[in-house]
C-alpha cells in the first residue's frame, strides 16, 4: 500500500481551493462531482501524495452530515493498493469492517472501499485503485 491522498472536508470548496492554492503554492489540477457519493472534490499534488478538498453537493450527503458532527477538518487516508478486490479479502480475514461489500466509483478515476475508522483509532481508510488497472480487467 502506499499512500494516495489526505481526504478533507470543507464547508465551501470554491474557498477552500482558494486557501489551499496559496498554502501549497499551487494550482487545484482537478475538480469533479461525484455523483453516487454527492460529492464536489478538488484536487492538488504535494509530493508523491495528493490532496483531495470534498465538499457535499446535497444537505444530506455523507460529507455534510460528517461536517455538521464534526466540523471541517480531516476525512480520510487514502492508500492506493494494486488490487483492491484482494486488499478487501485480506483485511476482512484480519478483523476490519468495510462499508461496502464491492468497490464504488470514485473521484480522479479510481475505484474505492473504505474501511470503518471504528477498527483504525478513529480514522476512516479509504483504499483506491485506479480503473485501468489490469486486476480491474
Amino acid at each position: 500500500m502506499q499512500l494516495e491522498h489526505i481526504g478533507i472536508a470543507v464547508e465551501d470548496i470554491e474557498q477552500a481551493i482558494s486557501v489551499y492554492e496559496r498554502l501549497l503554492h499551487t494550482k487545484c489540477y482537478k475538480t469533479e462531482i461525484v455523483s453516487s457519493q454527492r460529492v464536489h472534490t478538488a484536487f492538488f499534488q504535494s509530493g508523491e501524495s495528493k490532496i483531495e478538498l470534498l465538499g457535499a453537493t446535497e444537505a444530506d450527503s455523507v460529507i455534510a452530515k460528517f461536517i455538521a458532527q464534526r466540523g471541517e477538518g480531516l476525512h480520510h487516508i487514502a492508500f492506493e493498493v494494486e488490487d483492491i478486490h484482494q486488499e478487501m479479502e485480506r483485511l476482512q480475514q484480519e478483523g476490519f469492517t468495510l462499508l461496502s461489500e464491492a468497490p464504488r466509483e470514485g473521484a480522479d478515476n479510481k475505484v474505492v472501499v473504505f474501511v470503518h475508522p471504528k477498527d483504525n483509532n478513529g480514522v476512516l481508510i479509504e483504499l483506491c485503485q485506479s480503473k485501468d488497472s489490469e486486476s480491474l480487467r
